[in-house]
């Protein structure tokens, strides 16, 4: 497969119209239909559902798309790092982040790091744990931002300097937001929201002790905007970090007591070469470390 035929196949796929997509791209719709035609022949496998008026992805199609995207962004990226001149830094360093207060500390890095290299770009892609690690691996992103706990076992890592803090985001109007500290009894046989991976559920068991058992799971979720829209919906009540952020007038934050605070980690892959641009970045963070 080319890369100039993907970039076609990923066009078609974006606008679902063939005549607008060789006009974007330059070329006669005869021309890029014998293209996609020859990339099915290729795949042995049929990419569209054709119609007189649009043209929509297969589920065969839908697998490449998702691939094609990964490879062209990968191809971008090295073309990137392969252009810079020695005098200067310029290109993109993507960085994965978890929900975490530690993202007001990068940020504060990213911009000293840009007010000397103005040419260099920062691509952010957020995601949880399992999911950064999955890209970093594939060399889509360069470095991950990772909330604890978490295995790092096949990563560099510098450890940021702020603790997150556990607590509950609630409702105003429930009897939960009255309290100051929320203890594990006070959740017993409440509509909760909590979080997807295992390892965090095995760090909140320890913390909840005996009351484990008597959680009552409404939903689980992975990015925390999403799980405030749940709670102000009445779904339930989140298990999450205070990120020191107004959801909404009418929610509110409650930690926890026994304090539960965890960390998180800047990681990037061991033994492996990497772009100027982000050795001097990740140098930057341990300066400022």
């Amino acid at each position: 497969m080319e890369f100039r035929v993907l970039k076609y196949f990923l066009m078609v796929a974006r606008e679902e119209n063939i005549t607008k997509a060789a006009a974007l791209l330059h070329i006669t719709q005869p021309t890029l239909s014998r293209q996609l035609m020859q990339l099915e022949e290729e795949l042995g496998v049929k990419l569209f559902h054709r119609s007189k008026h649009s043209i929509i992805l297969t589920e065969d199609g839908m697998l490449l798309k998702r691939r094609a995207q990964e490879m062209v962004s990968l191809s971008d990226k090295t073309v990137q790092e392969l252009s810079h001149k020695d005098d200067m830094l310029l290109g993109e360093v993507a960085i994965g982040c978890g929900e975490t207060k530690s993202m007001i500390f990068l940020s504060e890095q990213i911009r000293h790091f840009q007010q000397k290299y103005p040419l260099v770009q920062f691509s952010i892609h957020s995601a949880i744990a399992d999911d950064i690690k999955e890209h970093i691996e594939k060399g889509i992103l360069d470095m991950g931002l990772l909330v604890e706990p978490v295995d790092i076992s096949k990563y560099e890592f510098a450890r940021m300097p702020h603790k997150e803090q556990w607590g509950i985001l609630t409702r105003r109007d429930s009897e939960l937001a009255l309290k100051k500290y929320i203890r594990p009894e006070d959740l017993a046989d409440v509509p909760l929201l909590m979080v997807k991976r295992e390892l965090v559920k095995n760090e909140l068991s320890s913390w909840f002790g005996e009351y484990y058992d008597r959680l009552h799971i409404s939903a689980t979720y992975n990015l925390i905007i999403n799980a405030a829209a749940m709670v102000r919906g009445g779904v339930g009540t989140a298990l999450c970090f205070d990120l020191g952020i107004k959801y909404h007038d009418d929610l509110c934050f409650v930690p926890l007591m026994p304090v539960m605070e965890t960390g998180s980690v800047l990681v990037w892959k061991k033994n492996q070469a990497m772009s100027k641009i982000s050795a001097h970045f990740i140098q930057t963070i341990k300066n400022a470390i």
